[in-house]
């Protein structure tokens, strides 16, 4: 790995920088609404589908975003690292992967695979906050991209605690439904001390530290926007 640059002298130092990050927390989509009722086993059937097949259009769109931070970024370490994320996501081969694992729970909560396929569930606003998050990843500085994902110094405690919730709450989801959480907690820790790192390394200016967070909190933002627009769906708001 090539030697890092000096931080500037009015950056924040490592811990600093950290600390700034995971302060975002709060901002998180754990505390939404929609969240804490699905944790509670208070979703009907069809607020689950429409849950699933909304977040569908969130998990599509990650590998894409993950191929626009690999033709932005010049470091090919970063690169070797990063591309296996596209590769978790699509799979080797067709019928495997992370993205065939949601269609598996879309499956297990009543949706038909064409269903969801062709997106006709999903709503406006989810549709208007995912494509941002792509749209970001392409035109913005790689590392505020790869920011932006840090969201998974959040994630792993909810989805170990969501694959338990929903198991106790909605046990007539089928078992096999539940694959993408059973495999995604597997990488998601390894995968978020990965990108610190990253951040940490590459940001070493102060106004690139501020951009860094500035991204994570837009990240949070589309993903509460996402449950924005389910939740109001739900709770019988127009679409």
């Amino acid at each position: 790995m090539p030697s890092a640059v000096a931080l500037s002298p009015d950056a924040l130092t490592p811990d600093e920088f950290t600390a700034r990050l995971r302060a975002l927390a709060p901002r998180y989509w754990d505390r939404h609404p929609f969240h804490l009722r699905l944790h509670e086993g208070r979703l009907t059937a069809h607020e689950l589908r429409l849950w699933a097949a909304n977040r569908w259009y969130y998990q599509r769109a990650i590998p894409r975003k993950d191929a626009a931070i690999l033709s932005n970024c010049p470091d090919v370490d970063v690169r070797r690292a990063w591309r296996e994320r596209i590769v978790w996501h699509d799979g080797d081969r067709p019928g495997e992967g992370g993205a065939e694992d949601w269609l598996r729970l879309a499956e297990a909560v009543g949706l038909s695979r064409e269903e969801v396929l062709d997106e006709r569930h999903v709503l406006p606003g989810t549709r208007f906050a995912v494509d941002a998050y792509v749209t970001f990843a392409r035109t913005r500085p790689w590392v505020e991209a790869v920011a932006s994902g840090l969201t998974e110094m959040f994630s792993r405690d909810l989805m170990a605690r969501r694959l338990a919730d929903m198991r106790l709450h909605y046990p007539w989801i089928a078992e096999e439904g539940f694959a993408y959480f059973t495999a995604r907690l597997g990488v998601v820790a390894d995968e978020g001390k990965s990108t610190v790192d990253i951040v940490v390394r590459h940001c070493r200016t102060r106004g690139q530290q501020e951009a860094a967070v500035a991204a994570l909190a837009f990240k949070c933002d589309v993903l509460r926007g996402l449950l924005d627009a389910v939740d109001y769906h739900c709770a019988g708001g127009s679409s």
